[in-house]
């Protein structure tokens, strides 16, 4: 008998949570962190609860990113944090769409990528957090019974926000603003 998953973590969207989103953003030179977002990752860890990105990626599946170009993205990320003192634990991206690769069990709201993420990091998902700036990133919190909050950015539709809303999801203005927020009511 295997004993149970007991570990926690943060399970964080990429773009328009901790870097602007730049659709498909191919060119290392353009990340950049949005305000706060080191010192949220920072009191994550601080909290018990390493970042783990999760991240569609259908820039990919497009042709528009290749997988070089995604990962001098994720390292310029890697490096922007750690000039501010923060680190990501792991980072998990979807490079399908269903209209250039068909189906995928790996795109959020799918969460293969977040079962992944729990078996090669010894994670209980019930005891995670997830954040993110579309309902996609935050509705798989509802598969595992685990805590959320949506991000508000550029790219938040109102249908984001309604079913945020709807799962009883808090809507913040910043990661900054989720994880205070979250971390309060963890306990």
């Amino acid at each position: 008998m295997t004993e149970p998953r007991s570990r926690k973590a943060a399970m964080l969207d990429r773009d328009g949570t901790i870097i602007p989103d730049h659709a498909y953003v191919a060119d290392p030179d353009l990340v950049s962190l949005l305000p706060g977002a080191a010192k949220a990752i920072q009191a994550l860890a601080a909290a018990g609860y390493p970042s783990i990105v999760i991240t569609n990626q259908s820039g990919i599946a497009r042709g528009l990113v290749s997988v070089s170009q995604y990962h001098a993205v994720r390292r310029r990320l890697d490096e922007l944090l750690a000039a501010e003192g923060a680190v990501l634990a792991d980072s998990f991206a979807c490079p399908h769409h269903p209209d250039f690769t068909g189906q995928c069990a790996c795109r959020k709201p799918l969460t293969a990528l977040y079962e992944r993420a729990a078996a090669m990091h010894d994670l209980d998902l019930a005891q995670c957090l997830f954040i993110g700036d579309k309902a996609r990133d935050i509705v798989p919190a509802n598969s595992f019974g685990a805590k959320a909050a949506l991000v508000r950015s550029t790219n938040t539709t109102q249908d984001d926000v309604a079913q945020a809303e709807l799962d009883s999801r808090p809507v913040t203005s910043s990661l900054a603003q989720a994880v205070s927020l979250l971390l309060t009511n963890a306990e």
